[in-house]
């Protein structure tokens, strides 16, 4: 499809990896750009219409559905990060907080959203994931299993809405120079960077981006075994 003339839905708009992407948008010629974030007044980026959405909340979501029926694209980009482990942390509580947002508040717009882009011949939707739905860490064990759950579930929507003419992108991105990746000491893509691979895909029809070499490295360990997939980053470390 073409950003030009599109209606695009960006959640977590407010800041870091959101804005850009509502600023790219609104650059390439979109024709509207909803920015959706938990308090509508944070999102300021000229050119972006502001609208409250929390992604964990089913009936906000229904009801911006309803608000933004005339989305042709859909960036799921809306997510957290707890650095705990899995089996350190006090209690389940990040683990559940993060698997409600990054899972099934992605879940919950794809469905909420297919329906409208089948209507509106198909359109587009781009689920932002990470190097960490293919590599485990012992900080971000719980990040990595939600992120890990959501590329499963864009696969699955993928195949579910073939059908109807709607690409499903799937984003995998090691760290980005944003606030959520402030902490760590690593190399990091610059949010537009990412954001300028995931619109020429859009564009191009590619279904995945692997917007970093990192990220490349690690999908193609997959195929070398757990041993390797799950090996530690000497590269990385918590500031």
């Amino acid at each position: 499809m073409k950003i030009a003339g599109s209606v695009a839905l960006v959640t977590g708009a407010n800041r870091g990896l959101g804005q850009v992407y509502a600023r790219e948008l609104v650059g390439r010629g979109a024709a509207k750009v909803y920015g959706a974030a938990r308090h509508s007044a944070e999102v300021t980026e000229p050119g972006v219409t502001a609208v409250a959405l929390d992604v964990t909340d089913p009936q906000r979501v229904a009801e911006v559905a309803r608000e933004c029926a005339d989305v042709t694209l859909l960036v799921n980009n809306a997510g957290i990060a707890r650095t705990a482990s899995l089996l350190g942390a006090p209690s389940l509580d990040d683990a559940r907080a993060e698997m409600e947002t990054n899972y099934f508040g992605t879940l919950a717009m794809c469905r909420a959203f297919a329906p409208i882009l089948g209507a509106n011949s198909g359109g587009t939707i781009v689920n932002m994931l990470s190097i960490a739905s293919f590599r485990a860490s012992t900080f971000l064990g719980s990040y990595a299993a939600s992120k890990a759950a959501e590329w499963s579930m864009t696969n699955a929507v993928r195949l579910e809405l073939a059908d109807q003419g709607t690409l499903v992108v799937g984003v995998h991105a090691g760290f980005i120079d944003t606030d959520m990746a402030a902490g760590f000491d690593a190399l990091k893509s610059t949010p537009e960077e990412v954001v300028a691979q995931v619109l020429d895909a859009v564009e191009a029809g590619r279904v995945e981006v692997l917007a970093d070499e990192r990220t490349r490295a690690a999908k193609a360990a997959l195929s070398s075994g757990p041993e390797v997939a799950a090996a530690p980053s000497p590269a990385l470390r918590i500031r």
